[in-house]
């Protein structure tokens, strides 16, 4: 099977990337709109004739209900064919009229700029992988939001978290000023509302958001195993904590719970789960917490880009594996496409999902 660039692709895999939504590939989306892209399973379309399933095209399988896929913020047009101003517009993910222009121009000296890319893994259950990869302007202030949602026991959890998440944390009133609280506050909110609606439900979701404040404030958090690195000056710095039971027994065991670990397995909370932190999961809630590591970094000269991306990923490649896969290249969505391949070509298994921007 060959995706859109006419790569290989192994069997039962489902590719998308920015402005590619599997089989939408003919449609045009311009490049003037903000995505929010979640990917739901592919195999888990509502039909009324399984047979019309089978007989879609390979990388088609999410159909065309685009408003299912792709949530599309619309921006004012930007100026055509003005190349003075493209590049700005484009990566800062609003756009400049000429009147707004000359109050703008400290910004063309350093830009931002994002890419995406996700597959489907061959394990027993759909996609269960979200992503937001989003720009916005806040009380003055130009946002980078950037998050992965990896779900586990379904997609329900990451699907929320997706829409919600980040208008909880910028509704916390102090994000401004405390963003460590107000982050982790958000955090547990929204986790209240999942287990209220989950009554009788089962699942969870890990998380890791990234927040880039003015270009320069950069607000890391995370719960579970989906990891954040930052290149500065040619190394890798992991910038989240892996949530590991072995590693936060002490906490499990102060809740009342228990880490085990089976012949061949790893070692998981109760029996169950494999993380001591996560949105969801009401059977083990009791034993876990949801409250995330928060860090906040600087971006300066020496900062290159940022890598999120889901334990599909980093199962298979250390964060200074990742970081010289793509270290040389420029353009944040081929990076992104060529950090998933190479997940691929060494037998990940599981949904792979990762987020890369580049400060240039």
């Amino acid at each position: 099977m060959l995706d859109a660039y006419g790569d290989k692709i192994p069997t039962g895999s489902v590719l998308v990337d920015s402005g590619l939504c599997c089989g939408l590939a003919s449609l045009n989306l311009s490049p003037s709109l903000s995505l929010s892209l979640s990917l739901l399973p592919a195999l888990e379309e509502d039909a009324e004739d399984s047979s019309d399933m089978k007989k879609r095209k390979p990388g088609l399988e999410i159909g065309n209900d685009v408003d299912r896929f792709i949530n599309v913020k619309k921006r004012k047009p930007r100026l055509e064919n003005d190349m003075d101003f493209i590049k700005v517009k484009e990566n800062l993910g609003h756009h400049l009229s000429r009147e707004d222009a000359e109050d703008d121009k400290e910004l063309v000296s350093r830009h931002v700029t994002h890419g995406f890319h996700l597959v489907q893994g061959k394990m027993d259950h759909g996609m269960e992988d979200y992503i937001v990869a989003e720009n916005r302007k806040v009380n003055g202030h130009e946002l980078g939001l950037y998050a992965i949602f990896d779900g586990h026991s379904g997609r329900d959890v990451a699907e929320y978290l997706q829409s919600h998440l980040f208008d909880n944390i910028l509704s916390e009133p102090d994000f401004w000023t405390n963003p460590k609280d107000a982050v982790k506050r958000a955090y547990k909110a929204t986790d209240d509302d999942i287990l209220e609606m989950m009554i009788g439900s089962r699942g969870g979701s890990t998380a890791v958001t990234a927040t880039l404040i003015d270009q320069e404030k950069l607000i890391i958090a995370n719960v579970g195993d989906s990891r954040a690195i930052l290149c500065r000056n040619g190394q890798a710095k992991q910038i989240s904590v892996d949530h590991e039971p072995h590693k936060e027994k002490e906490l499990v065991e102060s809740r009342g719970g228990f880490v085990s670990k089976a012949p061949g397995n790893v070692p998981r909370v109760d029996g169950q789960l494999a993380m001591t932190r996560a949105f969801g999961d009401v059977e083990v809630k009791e034993h876990i917490t949801s409250e995330p590591y928060v860090r906040v970094e600087s971006v300066d000269k020496d900062s290159e880009f940022i890598i999120l991306a889901s334990d599909g990923l980093w199962k298979v490649m250390s964060n200074k594996e990742a970081l010289e896969c793509i270290r040389k290249i420029d353009d944040a969505q081929e990076a992104s496409k060529k950090l998933v391949r190479e997940a691929l070509s060494r037998k990940s298994n599981d949904d792979i999902s990762c987020v890369i921007v580049m400060f240039h």
